[in-house]
């Protein structure tokens, strides 16, 4: 038996880990819990930090590995946490070379020129922070370290950026305080350590009909993809409505995405590390552009390649952890398509009333394929939820797995029809 250390483990993935082939083998300790390492309003790292390493130390038994799958600041510990512990991972410069935005476009700039959109860095505390943007209106910002679009904005005009930065300001030590101190652990190029998580990241617009994922690992130096993943929105919105697998996209496409996901991992040197490429294509002028590279699994993706592969691709980082062999994905699921559907609002609202335990199970068990999470609770305030994009509130999603498209979609009109769903107007302040 394996023991296997999960950081942030809880119920839902558990579950999707006991999917993987040779479950039986393999014992899951989670390593410090959800609340400290998600949904935590402030990350006291040194804290953290000791008590993992301790927890880990401390364990009577074998240590055969250590993986996280949420964002940061998870994704960042691990490697920290792994060198401390003597076990096998990614070094950590090459996971800051993804997780650190600007140093990652530097990289991609010099590795696949013709995808990466023009950008520059700039501090959101200085007086002059919009001249230091070297772009045109319209552009985005978003922090050098900061995940699910968090404190992500459009910005159209100056009135724009002096609204987005207000808020940046306010809120941006929440990831920057952590990332700065993990940061003592990495030897960075000169020119990085001078743009530390107190910066922001500007680039030029992203015009594009379609947008997916490429989910693969690197083994030995050598990249593999073995899954495309569909990201699809609601007409103009930034916010996702949906991940698809497997993509819709023509083959011939999927190669092209693979052939240049590869050779971005090649040239930011990720090696024994699981990773996810996200693309945008513009059909009118077939260019692939570049927007993010993540050093991890798509934690969001693990039930779609349940229902189609018959396990969580969970897996992959499992077996890289513990150094054996990588057979997936084996295509034994129930279903030929599998969708996440994201259950949003655009305006801030009160949660009047949430499906009850008995609701959801009634639903799951007459609509084969389904799963459903739910991320509020009756009295709660969409706008003091954490980690949300800046343009909407993600207050639940389904997985459903299904035969065609048309069966995927009747299926989630079929539940999104069955869930009770209340909520209230919030006055503005």
């Amino acid at each position: 038996m394996k023991n296997i250390f999960v950081m942030a483990l809880e119920n839902f993935n558990h579950r999707m880990l006991k999917t993987i082939k040779g479950a039986d083998n393999y014992r899951f300790h989670g390593l410090l819990s959800y609340q400290e390492l998600v949904a935590a309003k402030r990350y006291d790292m040194a804290d953290l930090m000791a008590r993992a390493e301790k927890q880990v130390r401390e364990f009577e038994g074998s240590v055969d590995g250590l993986i996280a799958y949420w964002d940061f600041p998870s994704t960042t510990m691990a490697p920290v946490l792994r060198s401390k512990l003597g076990l096998a991972g990614p070094r950590f410069e090459s996971v800051l070379r993804c997780e650190h935005k600007y140093w990652s476009r530097l990289i991609q700039r010099d590795v696949v020129p013709e995808l990466v959109p023009r950008f520059c860095a700039f501090d959101p505390f200085a007086h002059n922070a919009l001249e230091q943007i070297e772009l045109n209106f319209p552009f985005w910002v978003k922090p050098v370290q900061a995940h699910s679009s968090y404190l992500g904005f459009k910005i159209e005009n100056d009135g724009d950026f002096h609204a987005a930065i207000k808020t940046i300001r306010a809120r941006l030590h929440r990831f920057a305080d952590p990332f700065d101190y993990l940061l003592q652990y990495a030897e960075l190029p000169s020119e990085i350590a001078m743009i530390e998580g107190y910066h922001c990241v500007a680039e030029e617009i992203i015009s594009a009909e379609r947008q997916c994922t490429l989910e693969g690992y690197v083994r030995h130096g050598e990249p593999h993809v073995y899954g495309v993943v569909d990201s699809l929105r609601a007409g103009d919105s930034p916010s996702f409505t949906r991940y698809q697998y497997p993509s819709q996209l023509p083959e011939d496409l999927q190669q092209r995405m693979i052939e240049k996901g590869c050779r971005i991992m090649r040239g930011i040197g990720l090696d024994n590390s699981a990773f996810n490429i996200e693309f945008y294509h513009d059909p009118e002028s077939d260019r692939l552009t570049l927007l993010e590279v993540n050093p991890r699994i798509s934690k969001s993706h693990c039930p779609l390649f349940y229902l189609v592969e018959g396990a969580s691709h969970q897996e992959v980082q499992v077996r890289l952890a513990t150094g054996e062999e990588i057979d997936y994905p084996c295509g034994a699921g129930k279903f030929s398509i599998a969708a996440k559907f994201m259950l949003r609002r655009f305006e801030n609202a009160r949660v009047v009333a949430v499906p009850d335990r008995e609701q959801i199970d009634r639903v799951r068990d007459e609509v084969p394929g389904t799963m459903i999470r739910l991320a509020v609770d009756e009295g709660d305030v969409l706008s003091e939820m954490e980690d949300q994009d800046s343009y909407s509130y993600e207050y639940a999603v389904v997985f459903i797995g299904g035969d065609s498209q048309e069966e995927l979609e009747r299926k989630y009109e079929e539940v999104v029809d069955r869930l009770t769903f209340e909520f209230e107007a919030v006055p503005a302040d």
